[in-house]
């Protein structure tokens, strides 16, 4: 059994390893609630983003890494925009989503770690998103063909899914940034 200052010890490596991953100072929460009162997915979620970062502050690295939200965040930055000190919630989510992806800690969601790694290899490809080709990636990795295909269609029938990818400008420095971090 763990002692009081095992889990202390724990418990403060977790909040000062997710600090460090994300760049955001977790211990200038005082749970004000804005963050997660702005956050259109929070009534989805298992914990909603102000009970998470206090779990994070409590040291419940399982409980966090294993929780839903952390997958079903989509990264709007209304939370770092309401937080009155400057929090960005969405980018503790991406440093947590590696974190759990790193640790082997599956997503409750089936297929959702999945879908991350292709909006990944979409970024690092061209720099930002194409919808199309990051969806053909993750229908290939999920092998799940059928489900959405009727509105998806629709959507690349009415020209919201473009079919040739737009690349930005700094498409190395992308690729620099993605090498770097895959060296830590």
């Amino acid at each position: 059994m763990e002692s009081v200052v095992e889990t202390v010890k724990t418990g403060t490596s977790f909040l000062e390893e997710a600090k460090r991953r994300s760049g955001e100072d977790l211990s200038l929460c005082y749970q004000c609630l804005k963050c997660t009162a702005g956050c259109p997915t929070a009534p989805f979620m298992d914990v909603r983003p102000n009970n998470l970062i206090r779990m994070i502050q409590m040291g419940r690295k399982e409980e966090v890494l294993g929780s839903s939200a952390i997958w079903l965040c989509v990264s709007c930055e209304t939370c770092g925009t309401r937080c009155p000190n400057k929090i960005d919630i969405g980018v503790l989510m991406d440093a947590l989503r590696e974190m759990a992806i790193e640790e082997g800690i599956p997503a409750k969601e089936r297929n959702i770690h999945l879908l991350h790694e292709a909006f990944v290899q979409s970024i690092k490809r061209g720099g930002r998103v194409h919808e199309a080709t990051m969806l053909i990636d993750y229908k290939l990795r999920s092998r799940d063909f059928l489900t959405d295909l009727i509105p998806g269609m629709m959507l690349f029938l009415k020209g919201k899914i473009p079919l040739f990818p737009s690349f930005i400008k700094g498409r190395e420095e992308i690729k620099r940034i993605f090498e770097k971090c895959e060296k830590k």
